[in-house]
């Protein structure tokens, strides 16, 4: 679940950066007035949920799985994650700002800066995610444990188990 929203993240992003051109030579048509609508609503909902699942409850069950040495290595990366997090959040402020103004049809100005300063950090977020973290809770985690967390994100969202 954790990688396919990665992959959503990453379309998202994708959609930010066609927006920046399309809006310099065309302005915040009824297509640009939507997406950046539907960049806004991922990024306010299902953005923060993925953070959520990561601090609440798949952070914490590493480190649970964790002693000695390991233990402060695996401390290390999830506090640096969580900085990532917040990071990744004050860019999405400076983005978002210009979307809603753009959603509105009020602007057709999105900085070409801060959307590559997002998505930049996304990438390399994404990337230590998918090659250090994800590997290693499918290493450490036990499947009830797996099972726990991905109840855990399907409460978050609102869905049923299957």
């Amino acid at each position: 679940m954790l990688s396919a929203c990665h992959a959503r993240i990453e379309r998202q992003c994708a959609t930010l950066r066609r927006l920046v051109p399309h809006l310099a030579a065309h302005g915040a048509t009824a297509d640009a007035r939507t997406a950046a609508a539907n960049v806004m609503r991922y990024f306010d909902s299902s953005a923060l949920q993925h953070h959520a699942d990561e601090e609440e409850d798949l952070f914490p069950a590493l480190l649970e799985s964790m002693a000695g040495s390991d233990a402060v290595c695996l401390r290390d990366l999830t506090d640096a994650l969580k900085a990532d997090h917040r990071a990744l959040d004050a860019d999405w402020q400076r983005v978002r700002a210009a979307l809603e103004r753009i959603a509105a049809g009020t602007s057709a100005h999105l900085s070409s800066d801060d959307v590559e300063a997002l998505i930049g950090r996304y990438e390399r977020h994404i990337e230590r995610e998918e090659q250090e973290l994800l590997p290693m809770a499918a290493r450490l985690l036990s499947d009830d444990e797996l099972a726990r967390i991905g109840r855990a994100m399907r409460e978050r969202r609102g869905i049923d188990a299957i």
